[in-house]
């Protein structure tokens, strides 16, 4: 049994490395180069070598499972193979309820994790290249707003981004009782997907298509003050969207209960990382939509339609998972009582 346990696995790893590697809308990041000169390497090496070492790295875990058949990987394969051996039984008898988390959780862990992990060398790669304190020191003749705009920002989004990521990336790969973040649950709704996976590619260049995107990932407002501050905030904004996910630690996933988390600045807010994201999104689209409206009203709204969309599509995720969490978990209702504002404290 423990031997199946770790062949489920390795073939779960295996099938998410083949749809990330080979999917058509990865194919620039996979092949463009990272790294530095004499270190080089491009962004499929780099997929191969994390799912390899990630392959062996867990093989001794389940090796030593006291209970094997409580491996998701192995679960959802049965389940697979039921529906292969047999379609029409599979499909008129419902899934058990450990069936379904196991099933779910697998197809989530093999979705996110190769996302996470490629994103995290991108933002890492930026970082690195965009903004190093050597490059910074040798603008400082140009003044501190010069060195801002050229590296200070860039430098500073791409760390808090690779923060954000670093957590979540954590979570989808580790999944230890020790850490207390066993999947109990995945949001079986067909609406808390689609709401949630509108927003990462491949799903979201549908979203991009339909709502357009006046958001620009570093606003230039033609006031230097009125740019300073308004980048800075931000900056803030984003600081305490990747502190969201810092505070969810190893419990950090999409459309999964892991138990409730209170600390942190979901202590003020209940969804705090989708209010900053997408006030820093209004920040970031306010010169597209000056500009739009200053051509034509009706570019204008459009530009302005586009924000909105996105908020609303994020309203609707904050919306799905409080469905999903009170459905499984009778704490979150005690959590929403005590923290009485989904988005901005004391208004909404």
């Amino acid at each position: 049994m423990r031997l199946k346990a770790v062949g489920a696995t390795w073939l779960a790893i295996a099938l998410s490395f083949v749809a990330f590697r080979f999917g058509p809308h990865n194919a620039a990041e996979l092949h463009a180069t990272y790294g530095a000169p004499g270190l080089a390497f491009t962004g499929a090496q780099f997929l191969l070598t994390g799912t390899l070492l990630y392959a062996i790295a867990v093989t001794p875990y389940f090796l030593r499972l006291m209970e094997p058949q409580s491996c998701k990987a192995l679960r959802s394969c049965e389940v697979l193979w039921r529906l292969v051996r047999d379609p029409a039984l599979t499909l008129a008898s419902p899934l058990e309820r450990e069936e379904r988390v196991a099933l779910l959780a697998t197809l989530l862990k093999m979705f996110f994790a190769p996302l996470m992990l490629m994103q995290l060398l991108i933002f890492c790669d930026s970082a690195l290249h965009n903004g190093t304190m050597l490059a910074l020191g040798n603008t400082t003749s140009r003044g501190f707003l010069a060195a801002f705009n050229a590296y200070g920002f860039w430098m500073t989004i791409q760390v808090i981004l690779f923060i954000d990521v670093l957590m979540f990336s954590a979570g989808y790969l580790v999944e230890l009782p020790r850490l207390g973040n066993q999947i109990r649950s995945v949001d079986p709704s067909l609406r808390g997907w689609l709401v949630a996976l509108l927003c990462y590619p491949p799903f979201n260049l549908l979203t991009g298509a339909v709502f357009g995107s006046a958001v620009t990932d570093f606003p230039r407002f033609d006031n230097a003050n009125v740019h300073l501050a308004m980048n800075l905030l931000l900056l803030c904004l984003m600081a305490v969207y990747a502190a969201s996910s810092v505070a969810l630690g190893w419990k950090a996933s999409n459309l999964t209960h892991r138990g409730i988390v209170t600390k942190g600045p979901y202590a003020w807010v209940r969804h705090p990382a989708y209010t900053c994201k997408n006030l820093a999104w209004w920040i970031g689209s306010a010169p597209a939509i000056s500009a739009a409206f200053g051509d034509s009203l009706w570019l204008g709204l459009q530009a302005l339609a586009s924000v909105l969309a996105l908020s609303l599509l994020y309203l609707l995720r904050a919306l799905t998972e409080e469905d999903h969490l009170r459905g499984v978990d009778g704490d979150y209702a005690s959590y929403a009582q005590q923290v009485h504002r989904r988005f901005i404290p004391g208004v909404i």
